[in-house]
């Protein structure tokens, strides 16, 4: 919803043609006023708010939600909102939104951050308990 209020009416209707209708809805039909004028912790703010969620949570699920849309979408409409948001090296840095996407999506960010590939079971305890004899 927050990124459909940063983003004009037209282009916000452009990126959400390809999406599925659970996902345009969130970009146009629960937005009131397109276009607004804000920031990156801004928009993390508001995500945050929506989701009840702290900050950092909130940044991280709009990131997996654009690598999603990334998915569906045209690379030139992807590309569109990009240029769209200021890439800066400041508070304005809507760089931070394309996190997952730059690091070559949802599934290669979350091997990157667990030391990626299969994790061996060896030396971890059963969580159920029918193990330990």
């Amino acid at each position: 919803m927050a990124l459909g209020q940063r983003i004009p009416e037209g282009n916000t209707e452009d990126l959400a043609a390809s999406l599925p209708m659970e996902i345009k809805w969130y970009l146009t039909g629960a937005v009131h006023e397109h276009g607004q004028r804000f920031d990156w912790r801004e928009f993390v703010s508001r995500v945050s708010e929506v989701e009840g969620s702290d900050p950092p949570e909130a940044a991280y699920h709009a990131q997996v939600i654009i690598d999603l849309v990334s998915t569906l979408v045209p690379p030139s409409d992807l590309q569109q909102l990009r240029d769209q948001l200021p890439e800066s090296e400041d508070d304005e840095n809507w760089r931070r939104l394309f996190a997952v996407v730059d690091a070559g999506g949802w599934g290669d960010a979350q091997e990157a951050q667990t030391g990626g590939g299969p994790q061996s079971d060896e030396g971890v305890a059963d969580p159920s308990g029918e193990g330990d004899n």
